[in-house]
């Protein structure tokens, strides 16, 4: 081939690779739909999509979201195309069928498990093995975009002393709807916290009075995240009405009669409720 002929030819696969699209040159890191709007820290604004009465009956085919409390800390969360979540997974609570992404904490044994089933294709740590670094997830699983943020962890069993980012929030945004899994919180959030999380419409909150955080400080929490629909966890001790009392009128209780519940964005209750089922009463 002559010389120019040659260059013309690089040139014109120069261009082409250069106008392909970008997923076929690299992986793109997917986008946030639910970050928060941060005019300015400490004050974040969110976007808000309530609009449906308070106790939910979700209608939309191909939006809806189902929720089981297995125990504990593990909710079953299925997605619109048939993803399976189980989060802060042990072992212990399975979901009937094996889940396509476990979450999971090291507060405690009841939040992780060293030996998951191997068919579960995505098992993500709350943490980092590598010593100055913090565990970072961003993973689609068909429908659903998985993300993480790290929180301090007091060591267990009372021994003293904290492991910075040693525990994560883990949010999932699946059908427009943006779902948060406290995990195991043993600080309140700083204002950098609540602008890495952004908006949370649905969101699983521990309620044990203690061996996370007192009643009060969890409440606080959730009063600012003002999540549409608030599904307590991890209780152990101290009834549920320490927890709820510590809400006026600004928020509903529901008392479940069972451990599931389905919502879509259509479906969001307006006012913030909180929706106790049957296995943490």
């Amino acid at each position: 081939m002559k010389p120019r002929y040659l260059i013309l030819a690089i040139a014109c696969l120069a261009a082409s690779a250069a106008s392909a699209p970008a997923g076929a040159q690299e992986q793109r890191k997917p986008a946030s739909q639910c970050q928060a709007i941060a005019e300015n820290i400490p004050k974040a604004t969110f976007a808000s999509f309530s609009a449906a009465p308070p106790i939910i009956s979700a209608v939309s085919e191909g939006e809806d979201v189902k929720f089981n409390y297995l125990g504990h800390s593990t909710f079953e969360i299925d997605t619109p195309a048939g993803i399976i979540i189980a989060t802060d997974y042990n072992g212990w609570y399975r979901p009937m069928t094996t889940p396509d992404v476990v979450t999971m904490n090291k507060a405690h044994t009841t939040h992780f498990t060293l030996t998951p089933d191997p068919g579960i294709k995505h098992v993500l740590h709350g943490w980092s093995d590598v010593p100055g670094e913090k565990a970072n997830v961003n993973l689609v699983v068909g429908d659903a975009y998985i993300r993480n943020v790290t929180t301090d962890i007091r060591f267990s069993y009372g021994l003293g002393g904290s492991q910075e980012d040693g525990n994560s929030i883990f949010i999932f945004e699946v059908a427009g709807l943006c779902i948060g899994h406290l995990g195991h919180l043993h600080y309140e959030l700083t204002d950098a916290h609540y602008t890495e999380i952004g908006r949370l419409d649905v969101v699983m909150v521990p309620i044990d009075g203690g061996l996370t955080m007192g009643a009060d400080s969890m409440s606080r929490v959730i009063k600012r995240l003002r999540s549409s629909l608030i599904l307590p966890m991890h209780r152990r001790g101290p009834p549920v009405n320490a927890f709820v009392s510590m809400f006026g009128k600004d928020f509903d209780i529901a008392y479940a009669p069972d451990d599931s519940i389905t919502v879509s964005m259509r479906t969001l209750p307006k006012k913030p409720l909180i929706y106790v089922m049957k296995g943490v009463q």
